[in-house]
């Protein structure tokens, strides 16, 4: 994935159930964090058409997956695993070995393709979150 592919891949998110979008999303954001985890980003195109994408990155310890979406008309083609799993491997070959993703707890759908495609779920964990500027949650 390049910053040249943002309005396509924002479109897709935008369209994909579960993916909370916030202004982390912005183009400025997303440029950022790609050029501080490059080649560890991937879309998928069917000819011109963006049939999915996921962003990637890790903090020097530990991989992160975020936003991966599959156009519907293109699921069930094995896509989604592609694309986590070229996740996967540029982390490893990064030397992070362990990798995180956030799902909300209402996407049943999303939580079963995590576990079919080999994720673990955790239980014993609770994501807390805090805005640096000015306190919103």
């Amino acid at each position: 994935m390049t910053i040249h592919d943002y309005d396509a891949v924002l479109a897709l998110w935008q369209s994909a159930d579960g993916v909370g979008l916030s202004d982390a999303d912005s183009r400025e954001a997303i440029g950022r964090y790609l050029v501080r985890n490059p080649g560890l980003s991937f879309t998928a195109w069917d000819g011109d058409l963006l049939v999915g994408a996921v962003l990637c990155g890790h903090d020097g310890r530990r991989g992160y997956v975020h936003h991966l979406a599959v156009r519907p008309s293109h699921r069930r083609q094995g896509i989604g695993k592609a694309l986590a799993t070229r996740c996967l491997g540029a982390l490893a070959a990064e030397g992070i070995d362990k990798c995180h993703l956030f799902v909300f707890a209402v996407n049943a759908d999303a939580i079963a393709f995590w576990k079919r495609v080999g994720w673990s779920q955790r239980v014993d964990l609770v994501v807390m979150s805090q805005y640096t500027v000015d306190g919103r949650q």
